[in-house]
C-alpha cells in the first residue's frame, strides 16, 4: 500500500482502538478519572494495571466505536482537560517507581474554542516537557493515527513502537494539502500524505520508531500476545537503567533525529 492507502488503514472503522489493547494487554485495569482542575476527558483513558504481574500506569488515546461513543469521546481528539490527565498519572507513576505505557491515536488535539480557553497549547507544551523529564520508562505505542502535537504530548518517550499499518506525522495531510495546494482534494491529500512521509516504514527508517509491530486484527489475543512480549522486553532493558540514565537515553534518542552534516569553520567563506 501506498502512503494514501495506509492513512485510510489507519482512519478505518472497527480497528480496535486504545480500550481494546488496555482491555487485553493488562490485568486488573483500573481507571482513573479528572484534571483535578476542570473535568474529565473521554478522549483519554488512563489508571494503573499490571503488565506480566508488573505494575504499571496505561494512559491511552480513545475515540470510541460507533457514533455515539465517538461523540462521547469527542473523536479522540483530547482538550487540555484530557493532557492535565494523563500528565496527573504519569506525575503519580514516576513518584511510584511504575512505568508508563501510552496508546496514541488521534487526528491531533482538539482546536475549537473552549479548548482554547482553557489552554490547549500550553497543555501540550507542558506535557511534552513534562514527559521528557520524567525518571520513570516510558514506552508509547502507535496505534493507529499520530496526528502533530496532539500525538507527540503523549509520544515523548524512551521507546517509540508503532503498527504496521499506522501512520505518525507532524501535520494531518489534510492541512499540508491546504496549506501547499490551498484545496483539500483527495488527489492532494494523496501527495502530501507522500510527501510527509507518515508510515510505520518511514518511521522506521528515520528512527522516529523502534520497532514495527506487525498487524493481525483477526487474531487479535494473539497480536496482542505478541505485542506483550516486546513491551515486557522493552520495560526490562530499560528498567536495568538508573533514573539518570533513563533520562539521557530518552533525551540522546531525540536529539539524533533528522540527518544532517557539520562543516569545518570558515568551509563556505568567500576567497
Amino acid at each position: 500500500m501506498d502512503s494514501y492507502q495506509k492513512l485510510k488503514t489507519a482512519r478505518k472503522n472497527g480497528r480496535p482502538t486504545g480500550g481494546a489493547y488496555v482491555a487485553e494487554l493488562f490485568d486488573f485495569p483500573i481507571e482513573f478519572h479528572g484534571d483535578r482542575r476542570f473535568g474529565d476527558d473521554l478522549a483519554i483513558m488512563g489508571g494503573l494495571a499490571f503488565l506480566d504481574d508488573k505494575p504499571v500506569t496505561f494512559i491511552a488515546m480513545e475515540k470510541g466505536t460507533d457514533l455515539e461513543s465517538r461523540v462521547k469521546r469527542n473523536f479522540g481528539c483530547p482538550k487540555p482537560e484530557g493532557y492535565r490527565k494523563a500528565l496527573r498519572l504519569m506525575k503519580q507513576a514516576e513518584k511510584f517507581h511504575r512505568p508508563v505505557i501510552c496508546f496514541v491515536d488521534t487526528l491531533g488535539a482538539y482546536p475549537g474554542a473552549d479548548a482554547e480557553e482553557r489552554g490547549q497549547g500550553q497543555a501540550i507544551a507542558e506535557s511534552i516537557m513534562e514527559m521528557m523529564g520524567l525518571k520513570t520508562p516510558v514506552i508509547s505505542v502507535i496505534i493507529g493515527e499520530g496526528g502533530s502535537g496532539g500525538a507527540l504530548a503523549l509520544a515523548s518517550a524512551n521507546k517509540v513502537l508503532i503498527l504496521e499499518h499506522a501512520v505518525y506525522s507532524v501535520i494531518s495531510p489534510e492541512g499540508c494539502a491546504s496549506i501547499l495546494w490551498k484545496e483539500s482534494t483527495p488527489e492532494n491529500v494523496a501527495k502530501a500524505a507522500d510527501c510527509l512521509h507518515i508510515t510505520a516504514q518511514d518511521m522506521k527508517k528515520f528512527e522516529v520508531a523502534e520497532e514495527i509491530i506487525p498487524e493481525d486484527f483477526e487474531h487479535f489475543p494473539q497480536m496482542c500476545g505478541n505485542m506483550k512480549k516486546i513491551l515486557i522486553s522493552a520495560l526490562e532493558e530499560l528498567s536495568a537503567l538508573s533514573e539518570e540514565e533513563i533520562l539521557q537515553q530518552r533525551y540522546q534518542r531525540f536529539r539524533k533525529f533528522g540527518i544532517f552534516e557539520e562543516k569545518k569553520a570558515g568551509l563556505f567563506r568567500k576567497k
